[in-house]
């Protein structure tokens, strides 16, 4: 006879029976995304976010959002929540608007940005900061707790 090699992990146990390393990890893996989707859709309920049929799916660090929301600024507002949230690398947007109004810019907070100098940049004028902060609550708590890589609404100045 004499000895034979396999690849220990490659298949599933003998029979068919039970599943292989392979499988397992990608089952655990869709587990800890539908976990992670299910608390995302939770948070944004708590944060009192009108958005009728909300769905978030997640695979990998991409985060998928469908569903209504009833203006612009809700809309932006999920996507910020979803994508400031650790292991989200790229929200992709499928949302509808139900009440259109125009859309915000983005502003990716680096190391020294205050809401003041946010607001010099986009409007001219640091006491400005305000509008922003506003425009960012309920996930913003407090205009000095901002942090790097955290992405934040300029909304249009009316």
């Amino acid at each position: 006879m004499g000895l034979f090699s396999f690849i220990k992990d490659a298949g599933a146990n003998i029979f068919g029976i039970g599943k292989s390393t392979a499988e397992e990890a990608a089952d655990a893996k869709l587990a800890a995304e539908t976990a992670a989707a299910a608390k995302l859709k939770e948070t944004v309920s708590d944060l009192s976010l009108k958005v009728s049929g909300l769905d978030i799916v997640i695979q990998g660090d991409r985060a998928t959002v469908t569903g209504a929301a009833y203006d612009q600024a809700t809309k932006e507002k999920v996507v910020l929540v979803v994508g400031n949230s650790a292991g989200i690398a790229t929200v992709d947007d499928q949302m509808t608007v139900e009440n259109p109004e125009p859309e915000a810019k983005f502003h990716t907070v680096v190391s020294g940005d205050t809401l003041g100098k946010i607001a010099k940049t986009y409007y001219g004028n640091a006491m400005k900061y305000p509008e922003i902060f506003e425009a960012n609550k309920p996930m913003l708590k407090d205009p000095d707790k901002i942090y790097p890589g955290q992405v934040l609404r300029i909304p249009v100045l009316e």
